[in-house]
C-alpha cells in the first residue's frame, strides 16, 4: 500500500474512534474522554490531509 494511501486509511480510522470516544464521553459525562475523541478527531483529519498531499507530490 502506498504512503500516501495508508496515511489517509490510517487518518479516516482515527477519525471514526475519536468520533466514537466523543459521544461515549458524552453518553456517560466524562469530559476527559470526549475531549480525547475530539482530538482524535483533529489528529486523524491531519493524517488524511497529509495523505492527500502526499498523493498530489507523488510519494
Amino acid at each position: 500500500m502506498k504512503s500516501s494511501m495508508k496515511d489517509k486509511v490510517e487518518g479516516a480510522y482515527h477519525e471514526a474512534t475519536g468520533k466514537l470516544k466523543e459521544v461515549a464521553g458524552k453518553v456517560i459525562d466524562n469530559a476527559e474522554l470526549e475531549v480525547k475523541g475530539r482530538n482524535e478527531q483533529a489528529s486523524g483529519k491531519v493524517q488524511e490531509k497529509i495523505g492527500e498531499v502526499k498523493k498530489v507530490m507523488g510519494s
